[in-house]
């Protein structure tokens, strides 16, 4: 420790004891809580560098539909859509057999690995795969379409076949840093184009006639959470956001510990705490769930952040729509809690 207190070691907390967050909440009632979110929510777009993306124009909602898989209980669809000019997005559809009208729509983003959606639908290439993803409920598009909803189970960008060529040849988890420092230079960030992806997807599902587009619901695990955090603050379309194994403090998580460089936001924590964001979500039914062995996200800190949310949530009278989900165990997704809340949000 240096004699003033601050170094490498204390940089992070002493400089967010002394920052004064300029969106923190401090509403007292629903009105006041809505001009506060009003006057947020643009500041995290640019932030997230949502509005340096939009610059090029929005392509064409062109989509194509490359196969079709049968089971015993759903229909799994493999499609491409145009998200960015020049930029195809590969992602699945997954339709329950026999359903019909329009479905509750569950758009499943994931973390870091190799195998990409491909976990989430349940698709595995090895037993040992099949093994670690069933002790870590990780097909959760597949939990999701098995609920009665339809799925869909995109790429993330700098994951599976959205890594550069460097990486896939090197049989590298990701591409997470490289992707993160260019698109700095170009005032934008990695999870900003993965929210973006996420927003435009919505924009494809709410065209089709089998999707209820009141009915949108967003989850994924540990990356895919921070992924379901930020499009859920930044999109009032989706209805229910379940981001799990991330919701804790900025200065807890990302911020104590080496991280992927894709979990930062140039300058977020002059303008907010994780809560703030997660605040941006309310009165719409938010649930964070987290694992009490989590070394990544510590537990103490979420339930921290957890109390602060709530303030939140009670300022717009809807604290019963703000849930944790605590679970015995480490860094995984837990879907004892999900889909009995989903079910209650979306009023099924």
């Amino acid at each position: 420790m240096s004699r003033s207190g601050f170094d490498a070691d204390s940089y992070v907390p002493v400089l967010e004891e002394e920052t004064h967050r300029t969106h923190a909440f401090r509403a007292s009632n629903p009105e006041e809580a809505l001009a506060w979110q009003r006057a947020f929510r643009p500041v995290l777009r640019r932030l997230l560098g949502l509005d340096a993306i939009a610059e090029r124009g929005e392509p064409p909602m062109t989509a194509r539909r490359l196969s079709e898989t049968a089971f015993d209980d759903h229909v799994r669809e493999e499609w491409r859509l145009e998200t960015e000019r020049g930029f195809e997005l590969p992602f699945y559809l997954l339709k329950p057999v026999g359903a019909g009208g329009r479905l509750p729509v569950v758009i499943t983003p994931h973390g870091h690995g190799k195998a990409g959606k491909e976990t989430y639908v349940g698709n595995y290439a090895s037993q040992k795969e099949r093994e670690e993803g069933t002790l870590g409920e990780r097909d959760i598009a597949l939990q999701a379409v098995r609920e009665g909803y339809l799925a869909i189970a995109p790429d993330m960008r700098g994951f599976a076949g959205l890594r550069r060529r460097q990486e896939i040849e090197r049989d590298a988890n990701n591409s997470c840093r490289t992707l993160q420092m260019h698109a700095l230079l170009f005032g934008r960030t990695l999870v900003g184009e993965r929210v973006w992806d996420v927003q435009r997807l919505i924009d494809w599902a709410v065209a089709r006639p089998d999707v209820d587009p009141e009915r949108i619901v967003v989850t994924g695990n540990s990356g895919g959470g921070t992924v379901t955090l930020f499009a859920g603050a930044v999109d009032e379309r989706i209805r229910v956001c379940i981001p799990a194994s991330y919701f804790c403090t900025f200065k807890d998580s990302i911020g104590s510990i080496h991280h992927c460089e894709c979990n930062y936001i140039p300058g977020i924590m002059r303008h907010a705490e994780m809560w703030d964001v997660a605040g941006l979500v309310a009165p719409r039914p938010f649930m964070a769930v987290n694992g009490n062995e989590d070394r990544i996200f510590p537990i103490e800190a979420t339930r921290r952040s957890f109390a602060k949310l709530q303030e939140i949530y009670r300022a717009f009278g809807a604290a019963d729509r703000c849930r944790l989900s605590e679970n015995d165990g480490g860094h995984r997704y837990y879907k004892k809690d999900v889909w009995p809340f989903v079910r209650e949000s979306l009023g099924l």
